[in-house]
C-alpha cells in the first residue's frame, strides 16, 4: 500500500474506495450507452433532457437542470444545441415574460421515442449483472447518497 494511502484512517479509505469504484462504474456504464447515443447525434445532457421531456413533459430551464443534475448555465447551451437541431422548443409564459418553458418538437419526440427503448436494452443488460434484490440495494444505496444535499448533509 502507498505511503500516501496508508497515512488515511480506515474510515477515509473506505469512503474513498467505495466512491471510485461508483464513479468508474458509472462512467463505465454511461461509456458504453453513450455510443447508441452517438449513432443519434446526442449527447448524454442532450439525451438527459429528451428523456425527462418525454416522461414528465414541458418543464422551465431550470427544472430541467435539476433533474439531469446540471448547471442552469450549462443547461442553456445544452437547450439552446437541441433547438438548433428542432429537437426542443422554448416558449414564454404569456403572464411572465421571463419565465421559459421547454417542449418537444415533433422531430424531438420521434426521435425520443426511437432512441430510448435501445437505451432501456441497454442498461437493462448492464445491469443483469446484478440480482433484482441488489438492484432494488443499490437504487436505495445511490438514491440516499443523492439526497444528501437536500437533507443539508453534503459538504
Amino acid at each position: 500500500m502507498g505511503t500516501v494511502i496508508a497515512a488515511y484512517s480506515d474510515s477515509e479509505r473506505r469512503a474513498l474506495s467505495a466512491y471510485t469504484k461508483l464513479m468508474r462504474a458509472a462512467e463505465s456504464i454511461t461509456g458504453r450507452t453513450s455510443r447508441i447515443l452517438a449513432a443519434s447525434n446526442l449527447t448524454v445532457s442532450q439525451f438527459g433532457i429528451l428523456e425527462v421531456l418525454f416522461h414528465k413533459g414541458p418543464l422551465c430551464q431550470r427544472e430541467l437542470a435539476a433533474k439531469i443534475l446540471k448547471s442552469t448555465g450549462n443547461i442553456t447551451m445544452v437547450i439552446d444545441n437541441l433547438v438548433k437541431q428542432n429537437l426542443v422548443r422554448r416558449e414564454r409564459d404569456h403572464d411572465d415574460r421571463r419565465f421559459i418553458t421547454i417542449h418537444l418538437t415533433e422531430f424531438g419526440q420521434l426521435l425520443i421515442e426511437k432512441v430510448f427503448p435501445s437505451i432501456m436494452v441497454a442498461i437493462v443488460k448492464e445491469m443483469s449483472i446484478l440480482k433484482e434484490g441488489e438492484q432494488d440495494e443499490l437504487a436505495k444505496l445511490c438514491r440516499l447518497i443523492g439526497l444528501q444535499e437536500e437533507k443539508g448533509i453534503a459538504c
